[in-house]
Protein backbone atom coordinates (compact mmCIF):
# COMPACT_ATOMS: atom_id res chain seq x y z
CA UNK A 1 0.00 0.00 0.00
CA UNK A 2 1.00 3.46 -1.01
CA UNK A 3 2.74 5.22 2.30
CA UNK A 4 2.35 8.68 4.07
CA UNK A 5 5.83 10.33 4.39
CA UNK A 6 6.72 13.92 5.43
CA UNK A 7 10.00 13.90 7.37
CA UNK A 8 12.64 15.27 4.95
CA UNK A 9 15.02 12.41 5.86
CA UNK A 10 12.34 10.04 4.36
CA UNK A 11 11.73 12.37 1.58
CA UNK A 12 15.32 12.08 0.34
CA UNK A 13 15.29 8.11 1.16
CA UNK A 14 12.48 8.27 -1.44
CA UNK A 15 14.25 10.22 -3.89
CA UNK A 16 17.33 8.02 -3.66
CA UNK A 17 15.50 4.99 -4.87
CA UNK A 18 14.24 6.37 -7.48
CA UNK A 19 17.44 7.36 -8.74
CA UNK A 20 18.31 3.84 -9.67
CA UNK A 21 15.25 2.68 -11.09
CA UNK A 22 14.96 1.82 -14.58
CA UNK A 23 18.72 1.53 -14.94
CA UNK A 24 20.04 -0.15 -17.85
CA UNK A 25 23.37 0.20 -17.01
CA UNK A 26 23.66 -3.29 -16.64
CA UNK A 27 26.57 -5.72 -17.46
CA UNK A 28 24.62 -8.56 -16.61
CA UNK A 29 22.46 -8.11 -20.28
CA UNK A 30 25.35 -6.09 -22.09
CA UNK A 31 27.41 -8.75 -23.19
CA UNK A 32 24.05 -10.83 -24.90
CA UNK A 33 23.31 -7.60 -26.75
CA UNK A 34 26.63 -6.76 -27.69
CA UNK A 35 26.73 -10.85 -29.13
CA UNK A 36 23.42 -10.29 -31.21
CA UNK A 37 24.10 -6.87 -32.41
CA UNK A 38 27.64 -7.83 -33.66
CA UNK A 39 25.90 -11.51 -35.27
CA UNK A 40 23.44 -9.35 -37.12
CA UNK A 41 25.46 -6.88 -38.48
CA UNK A 42 27.85 -9.82 -40.06
CA UNK A 43 25.30 -12.57 -40.86
CA UNK A 44 22.09 -10.59 -41.41
CA UNK A 45 19.18 -12.12 -42.30
CA UNK A 46 20.44 -15.77 -41.26
CA UNK A 47 21.41 -14.54 -37.33
CA UNK A 48 18.01 -12.77 -37.82
CA UNK A 49 16.22 -15.23 -38.35
CA UNK A 50 17.85 -17.78 -35.62
CA UNK A 51 17.36 -15.47 -33.03
CA UNK A 52 13.68 -14.68 -33.70
CA UNK A 53 12.88 -18.59 -33.85
CA UNK A 54 14.66 -18.63 -30.18
CA UNK A 55 12.77 -15.71 -28.56
CA UNK A 56 9.56 -15.38 -30.46
CA UNK A 57 8.30 -17.95 -32.87
CA UNK A 58 9.77 -21.21 -32.77
CA UNK A 59 8.48 -21.54 -36.92
CA UNK A 60 9.50 -18.54 -38.11
CA UNK A 61 10.42 -18.19 -42.04
CA UNK A 62 12.83 -14.98 -42.68
CA UNK A 63 10.59 -15.17 -45.77
CA UNK A 64 7.28 -14.21 -44.48
CA UNK A 65 9.06 -11.54 -41.92
CA UNK A 66 6.67 -8.66 -43.51
CA UNK A 67 3.57 -8.39 -42.46
CA UNK A 68 1.32 -7.91 -46.33
CA UNK A 69 -1.38 -4.48 -46.54
CA UNK A 70 -4.41 -7.27 -46.69
CA UNK A 71 -2.76 -8.68 -43.51
CA UNK A 72 -2.90 -5.48 -41.76
CA UNK A 73 -6.63 -4.42 -43.66
CA UNK A 74 -8.07 -7.47 -42.07
CA UNK A 75 -7.05 -6.73 -38.77
CA UNK A 76 -8.51 -3.31 -39.23
CA UNK A 77 -11.34 -4.60 -40.19
CA UNK A 78 -11.74 -7.61 -37.86
CA UNK A 79 -12.17 -4.62 -35.40
CA UNK A 80 -15.28 -3.51 -33.84
CA UNK A 81 -17.13 -0.29 -34.98
CA UNK A 82 -16.56 1.44 -31.89
CA UNK A 83 -12.72 0.72 -31.66
CA UNK A 84 -12.24 1.70 -34.84
CA UNK A 85 -13.91 5.39 -34.25
CA UNK A 86 -12.23 5.26 -31.60
CA UNK A 87 -8.75 4.30 -32.88
CA UNK A 88 -9.56 6.97 -36.01
CA UNK A 89 -10.33 10.06 -33.97
CA UNK A 90 -6.52 9.75 -31.65
CA UNK A 91 -4.95 9.39 -35.24
CA UNK A 92 -6.73 12.75 -36.27
CA UNK A 93 -6.05 14.71 -33.05
CA UNK A 94 -2.42 13.51 -32.71
CA UNK A 95 -1.98 14.04 -36.30
CA UNK A 96 -3.57 17.70 -35.80
CA UNK A 97 -1.69 18.66 -33.01
CA UNK A 98 1.92 17.50 -34.37
CA UNK A 99 1.22 20.00 -37.26
CA UNK A 100 1.44 22.55 -35.23
CA UNK A 101 5.41 22.10 -34.63
CA UNK A 102 6.11 22.29 -38.03
CA UNK A 103 9.14 23.76 -38.98
CA UNK A 104 10.09 25.74 -42.34
CA UNK A 105 13.19 26.58 -43.58
CA UNK A 106 14.55 30.08 -42.88
CA UNK A 107 16.90 32.60 -44.24
CA UNK A 108 17.52 36.40 -43.57
CA UNK A 109 20.10 38.95 -44.76
CA UNK A 110 22.21 40.21 -42.44
CA UNK A 111 23.50 43.99 -41.33
CA UNK A 112 26.85 43.04 -43.44
CA UNK A 113 24.94 42.12 -46.74
CA UNK A 114 25.56 38.05 -46.05
CA UNK A 115 22.31 35.49 -46.29
CA UNK A 116 21.99 33.39 -43.85
CA UNK A 117 19.32 30.72 -42.39
CA UNK A 118 18.66 27.68 -42.20
CA UNK A 119 16.99 24.65 -44.24
CA UNK A 120 14.93 22.34 -42.45
CA UNK A 121 14.71 18.78 -43.99
CA UNK A 122 12.63 15.44 -42.42
CA UNK A 123 15.05 12.26 -41.94
CA UNK A 124 14.35 9.89 -45.22
CA UNK A 125 14.06 6.72 -43.41
CA UNK A 126 12.85 6.32 -39.82
CA UNK A 127 11.95 2.86 -37.90
CA UNK A 128 9.59 2.32 -35.28
CA UNK A 129 9.76 -0.35 -31.98
CA UNK A 130 6.72 -1.28 -30.78
CA UNK A 131 6.88 -3.52 -28.14
CA UNK A 132 4.72 -7.35 -27.80
CA UNK A 133 5.45 -7.95 -24.06
CA UNK A 134 2.99 -7.68 -21.01
CA UNK A 135 0.56 -5.79 -23.12
CA UNK A 136 -0.18 -4.16 -26.57
CA UNK A 137 0.32 -0.76 -26.89
CA UNK A 138 -1.69 0.85 -29.95
CA UNK A 139 -1.61 4.44 -29.03
CA UNK A 140 2.19 3.61 -29.14
CA UNK A 141 1.93 3.12 -32.74
CA UNK A 142 0.22 6.30 -33.52
CA UNK A 143 2.44 8.69 -30.98
CA UNK A 144 5.99 6.84 -32.72
CA UNK A 145 4.47 7.24 -36.35
CA UNK A 146 2.58 10.04 -36.74
CA UNK A 147 4.94 12.73 -35.74
CA UNK A 148 7.01 10.97 -38.43
CA UNK A 149 4.60 10.88 -41.26
CA UNK A 150 3.83 15.06 -40.25
CA UNK A 151 7.18 15.67 -40.53
CA UNK A 152 7.45 13.81 -44.26
CA UNK A 153 9.69 11.29 -44.00
CA UNK A 154 9.83 9.20 -46.74
CA UNK A 155 9.93 5.67 -45.73
CA UNK A 156 8.41 4.55 -42.32
CA UNK A 157 8.95 0.98 -41.37
CA UNK A 158 7.78 -0.68 -37.80
CA UNK A 159 9.26 -3.52 -36.08
CA UNK A 160 7.32 -5.69 -33.66
CA UNK A 161 7.85 -9.13 -32.17
CA UNK A 162 5.35 -11.86 -33.12
CA UNK A 163 4.75 -14.00 -29.97
CA UNK A 164 4.44 -17.64 -31.75
CA UNK A 165 3.74 -16.11 -35.04
CA UNK A 166 0.96 -13.66 -33.47
CA UNK A 167 0.69 -9.92 -33.89
CA UNK A 168 -2.09 -8.19 -31.65
CA UNK A 169 -4.72 -7.47 -33.86
CA UNK A 170 -4.96 -3.77 -32.55
CA UNK A 171 -1.46 -3.21 -33.33
CA UNK A 172 -1.66 -3.82 -36.52
CA UNK A 173 -4.49 -1.98 -36.98
CA UNK A 174 -2.85 1.14 -35.60
CA UNK A 175 0.16 0.83 -38.01
CA UNK A 176 -2.45 0.44 -41.02
CA UNK A 177 -4.36 3.54 -40.20
CA UNK A 178 -1.24 5.34 -39.53
CA UNK A 179 -0.29 3.90 -43.38
CA UNK A 180 2.97 2.96 -42.47
CA UNK A 181 5.35 1.69 -45.01
CA UNK A 182 6.57 -1.85 -43.91
CA UNK A 183 5.97 -3.63 -40.50
CA UNK A 184 8.09 -6.79 -40.07
CA UNK A 185 7.63 -9.14 -37.43
CA UNK A 186 11.13 -8.92 -35.19
CA UNK A 187 11.56 -7.93 -32.13
CA UNK A 188 14.06 -7.74 -29.33
CA UNK A 189 18.08 -6.73 -29.87
CA UNK A 190 18.22 -8.45 -32.87
CA UNK A 191 15.81 -5.96 -34.17
CA UNK A 192 17.63 -2.95 -33.47
CA UNK A 193 20.19 -4.04 -34.54
CA UNK A 194 18.77 -5.31 -38.56
CA UNK A 195 17.54 -1.62 -38.26
CA UNK A 196 20.68 -0.06 -37.84
CA UNK A 197 22.33 -2.21 -39.69
CA UNK A 198 20.54 -3.81 -41.98
CA UNK A 199 19.90 -7.15 -43.65
CA UNK A 200 18.69 -8.26 -47.14
CA UNK A 201 14.92 -8.51 -45.76
CA UNK A 202 14.87 -4.90 -43.39
CA UNK A 203 16.29 -1.50 -44.64
CA UNK A 204 19.11 0.25 -42.49
CA UNK A 205 17.23 3.53 -40.81
CA UNK A 206 18.65 6.63 -40.50
CA UNK A 207 16.89 6.53 -37.10
CA UNK A 208 15.06 4.56 -34.26
CA UNK A 209 12.31 5.49 -31.75
CA UNK A 210 9.92 3.73 -29.54
CA UNK A 211 10.25 1.63 -26.48
CA UNK A 212 11.51 -1.48 -25.76
CA UNK A 213 12.42 -3.88 -22.43
CA UNK A 214 16.17 -4.16 -21.41
CA UNK A 215 17.55 -5.95 -24.12
CA UNK A 216 16.18 -2.82 -26.36
CA UNK A 217 17.38 0.05 -24.77
CA UNK A 218 20.85 -1.39 -24.25
CA UNK A 219 20.88 -2.37 -27.81
CA UNK A 220 19.58 1.27 -28.89
CA UNK A 221 21.96 2.71 -26.75
CA UNK A 222 24.80 0.36 -28.31
CA UNK A 223 23.88 1.24 -31.84
CA UNK A 224 23.90 4.83 -31.15
CA UNK A 225 26.11 6.69 -33.71
CA UNK A 226 25.42 5.01 -36.30
CA UNK A 227 21.99 5.73 -36.33
CA UNK A 228 20.00 8.30 -34.17
CA UNK A 229 17.70 6.98 -31.22
CA UNK A 230 14.61 9.11 -29.55
CA UNK A 231 15.83 7.97 -25.45
CA UNK A 232 16.52 5.37 -23.79
CA UNK A 233 12.94 5.15 -22.28
CA UNK A 234 12.71 3.99 -18.47
CA UNK A 235 9.90 3.14 -16.63
CA UNK A 236 6.62 5.03 -16.42
CA UNK A 237 5.85 7.93 -13.92
CA UNK A 238 3.50 10.44 -11.96
CA UNK A 239 3.38 13.75 -10.57
CA UNK A 240 0.51 15.17 -8.72
CA UNK A 241 0.60 18.31 -7.17
CA UNK A 242 -2.42 18.21 -4.55
CA UNK A 243 -3.60 20.89 -1.84
CA UNK A 244 -7.31 20.72 0.09
CA UNK A 245 -8.97 21.73 -3.39
CA UNK A 246 -8.17 18.24 -4.84
CA UNK A 247 -10.24 15.61 -5.45
CA UNK A 248 -9.18 12.03 -3.39
CA UNK A 249 -11.08 10.21 -5.42
CA UNK A 250 -9.08 11.43 -9.29
CA UNK A 251 -6.29 11.47 -6.75
CA UNK A 252 -5.84 7.74 -6.45
CA UNK A 253 -7.53 7.01 -9.85
CA UNK A 254 -4.74 8.95 -11.41
CA UNK A 255 -1.32 7.09 -9.09
CA UNK A 256 -2.96 3.88 -9.69
CA UNK A 257 -3.47 4.15 -13.36
CA UNK A 258 0.43 5.00 -14.00
CA UNK A 259 1.22 2.48 -11.29
CA UNK A 260 -0.48 -0.11 -13.12
CA UNK A 261 2.17 0.12 -16.00
CA UNK A 262 4.72 -2.16 -14.12
CA UNK A 263 6.32 -3.04 -10.77
CA UNK A 264 9.15 -0.36 -10.94
CA UNK A 265 6.01 2.19 -12.32
CA UNK A 266 5.96 5.48 -9.93
CA UNK A 267 3.79 7.60 -8.36
CA UNK A 268 4.32 10.67 -6.32
CA UNK A 269 1.56 12.81 -4.76
CA UNK A 270 2.70 16.05 -2.78
CA UNK A 271 0.04 17.50 -0.97
CA UNK A 272 -0.59 20.21 1.73
CA UNK A 273 -3.44 18.47 3.15
CA UNK A 274 -2.76 15.29 5.33
CA UNK A 275 -6.65 14.56 5.41
CA UNK A 276 -7.42 14.57 1.74
CA UNK A 277 -4.14 12.47 1.32
CA UNK A 278 -6.16 9.85 3.83
CA UNK A 279 -9.34 9.71 1.73
CA UNK A 280 -6.88 9.18 -1.50
CA UNK A 281 -5.65 6.26 0.35
CA UNK A 282 -9.25 4.83 1.15
CA UNK A 283 -9.98 5.27 -2.65
CA UNK A 284 -6.69 3.75 -3.29
CA UNK A 285 -7.59 0.31 -0.98
CA UNK A 286 -11.34 0.15 -2.60
CA UNK A 287 -10.17 0.28 -6.37
CA UNK A 288 -7.48 -1.92 -5.01
CA UNK A 289 -10.56 -4.71 -4.98
CA UNK A 290 -10.69 -7.39 -7.86
CA UNK A 291 -8.57 -5.53 -9.79
CA UNK A 292 -7.39 -7.19 -12.31
CA UNK A 293 -3.89 -5.92 -11.79
CA UNK A 294 -3.67 -6.28 -8.51
CA UNK A 295 -0.15 -7.96 -8.63
CA UNK A 296 1.62 -5.03 -10.21
CA UNK A 297 0.04 -2.41 -8.31
CA UNK A 298 1.03 -3.96 -4.69
CA UNK A 299 4.45 -3.90 -5.92
CA UNK A 300 4.25 -0.26 -7.33
CA UNK A 301 2.96 0.96 -4.72
CA UNK A 302 4.50 -0.02 -1.46
CA UNK A 303 8.09 0.03 -3.29
CA UNK A 304 8.46 2.91 -5.72
CA UNK A 305 5.11 5.46 -4.71
CA UNK A 306 5.12 7.69 -2.01
CA UNK A 307 1.93 10.50 -0.55
CA UNK A 308 4.43 13.09 0.50
CA UNK A 309 2.74 16.01 2.82
CA UNK A 310 4.53 19.44 2.45
CA UNK A 311 4.12 22.55 3.58
CA UNK A 312 3.01 24.58 0.84
CA UNK A 313 2.73 25.04 -2.82
CA UNK A 314 6.19 26.40 -2.96
CA UNK A 315 7.29 22.86 -1.80
CA UNK A 316 5.46 20.81 -3.65
CA UNK A 317 7.03 22.91 -6.38
CA UNK A 318 10.57 22.61 -5.51
CA UNK A 319 10.31 18.97 -5.41
CA UNK A 320 8.79 18.60 -8.17
CA UNK A 321 11.19 20.14 -10.27
CA UNK A 322 13.78 18.29 -9.00
CA UNK A 323 11.72 14.83 -9.61
CA UNK A 324 11.48 16.00 -13.02
CA UNK A 325 8.76 13.45 -13.70
CA UNK A 326 7.45 12.24 -16.69
CA UNK A 327 3.87 13.11 -16.42
CA UNK A 328 2.99 15.66 -13.55
CA UNK A 329 -0.89 16.67 -12.70
CA UNK A 330 -1.26 19.88 -11.18
CA UNK A 331 -4.98 18.90 -9.70
CA UNK A 332 -5.43 21.99 -7.42
CA UNK A 333 -8.20 25.19 -8.12
CA UNK A 334 -6.35 27.87 -10.33
CA UNK A 335 -3.86 25.46 -11.02
CA UNK A 336 -2.75 27.72 -14.37
CA UNK A 337 -1.30 30.25 -11.41
CA UNK A 338 1.50 27.88 -10.97
CA UNK A 339 2.60 26.67 -14.48
CA UNK A 340 5.54 29.40 -15.30
CA UNK A 341 7.18 27.96 -12.00
CA UNK A 342 7.02 24.57 -13.40
CA UNK A 343 10.13 24.01 -14.94
CA UNK A 344 10.95 20.41 -15.63
CA UNK A 345 8.21 17.92 -16.38
CA UNK A 346 7.85 16.25 -19.90
CA UNK A 347 4.18 17.01 -19.78
CA UNK A 348 2.02 18.96 -17.66
CA UNK A 349 -1.72 18.15 -17.08
CA UNK A 350 -3.79 21.42 -15.61
CA UNK A 351 -6.44 21.32 -13.52
CA UNK A 352 -9.37 18.75 -11.99
CA UNK A 353 -10.53 17.60 -15.38
CA UNK A 354 -7.26 17.10 -17.45
CA UNK A 355 -6.13 13.40 -16.34
CA UNK A 356 -3.49 11.71 -17.78
CA UNK A 357 -5.15 9.10 -19.38
CA UNK A 358 -6.10 11.92 -21.83
CA UNK A 359 -2.73 12.17 -22.87
CA UNK A 360 -1.77 8.85 -23.04
CA UNK A 361 -4.42 8.28 -25.75
CA UNK A 362 -6.85 10.94 -27.22
CA UNK A 363 -5.62 14.65 -25.68
CA UNK A 364 -3.20 15.36 -29.24
CA UNK A 365 0.33 15.63 -27.72
CA UNK A 366 2.81 13.15 -27.85
CA UNK A 367 2.89 10.11 -25.06
CA UNK A 368 6.41 9.28 -25.51
CA UNK A 369 8.13 11.25 -22.55
CA UNK A 370 11.17 12.09 -20.96
CA UNK A 371 11.29 9.76 -17.55
CA UNK A 372 13.57 9.26 -14.78
CA UNK A 373 13.77 12.69 -14.40
CA UNK A 374 15.82 13.48 -17.80
CA UNK A 375 12.98 15.89 -18.21
CA UNK A 376 15.41 18.05 -17.07
CA UNK A 377 17.29 18.16 -20.43
CA UNK A 378 14.98 16.09 -22.68
CA UNK A 379 11.70 16.80 -24.48
CA UNK A 380 8.43 14.83 -25.51
CA UNK A 381 8.70 12.85 -29.07
CA UNK A 382 7.58 15.24 -31.70
CA UNK A 383 7.82 16.61 -35.30
CA UNK A 384 11.84 17.94 -34.50
CA UNK A 385 12.72 14.23 -34.17
CA UNK A 386 11.83 13.34 -37.43
CA UNK A 387 13.57 16.07 -39.13
CA UNK A 388 17.62 17.89 -39.43
CA UNK A 389 18.71 21.37 -40.04
CA UNK A 390 21.28 22.53 -41.89
CA UNK A 391 22.78 25.61 -41.66
CA UNK A 392 22.72 28.29 -45.08
CA UNK A 393 25.86 30.83 -45.23
CA UNK A 394 26.27 32.87 -48.24
CA UNK A 395 28.43 35.86 -48.56
CA UNK A 396 29.56 37.94 -51.54
CA UNK A 397 32.74 40.02 -51.69
CA UNK A 398 31.71 42.73 -50.74
CA UNK A 399 30.19 41.16 -47.08
CA UNK A 400 32.81 38.72 -46.62
CA UNK A 401 35.42 41.50 -46.52
CA UNK A 402 33.57 43.30 -43.92
CA UNK A 403 34.73 39.84 -41.42
CA UNK A 404 37.77 38.72 -43.66
CA UNK A 405 40.05 40.27 -41.37
CA UNK A 406 38.64 39.20 -38.04
CA UNK A 407 38.28 35.51 -39.39
CA UNK A 408 41.85 35.76 -40.19
CA UNK A 409 43.12 37.25 -36.85
CA UNK A 410 40.90 34.31 -35.22
CA UNK A 411 42.70 31.68 -36.98
CA UNK A 412 45.99 32.67 -36.17
CA UNK A 413 45.14 33.20 -32.25
CA UNK A 414 44.01 29.00 -32.32
CA UNK A 415 47.58 28.29 -34.93
CA UNK A 416 45.47 27.29 -37.53
CA UNK A 417 47.53 28.99 -40.45
CA UNK A 418 45.66 28.04 -43.53
CA UNK A 419 42.68 28.67 -41.83
CA UNK A 420 44.36 32.25 -41.85
CA UNK A 421 45.31 31.61 -45.51
CA UNK A 422 41.86 30.85 -46.54
CA UNK A 423 40.37 33.86 -45.42
CA UNK A 424 42.93 36.12 -46.29
CA UNK A 425 42.90 34.70 -50.24
CA UNK A 426 39.51 36.36 -50.48
CA UNK A 427 40.23 39.37 -50.37
CA UNK A 428 41.46 39.69 -53.60
CA UNK A 429 38.31 40.03 -56.27
CA UNK A 430 37.96 37.77 -58.99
Amino acid sequence: MIEIIEKKEDIEAYFDILKTRGSVNSGKYSDIVKEILKDIEINKDKALEKYTKKFDDANFDIKNVEVSKEEQKKAFDSLDENTKRVLLRAKERIYSYHEHQLRKTWEYKDEIGANLGQKITALETVGVYVPGGKAAYPSSVLMNILPAKVAGCKKIIMVTPANKGVIEPMVLAAGYVCEVDHIFKIGGAQAIGALAYGTESIPKVDKIVGPGNIFVALAKREVYGLVGIDSIAGPSEICIIGNETSKPKFLAADLMAQAEHDEIASATLFTTSKENALKTIEFVKEFLVDNKRKDILDKSLTNTSKIIIVKDLDEAIKYTNRLAPEHLELAIDNARSIVDKINNAGAIFIGHYSAESLGDYMAGPNHVLPTCATARFFSPLGVDDFIKKTSLIEFDYDSANKLLDDVESFAKIEGLYMHALSAKLRKEKF
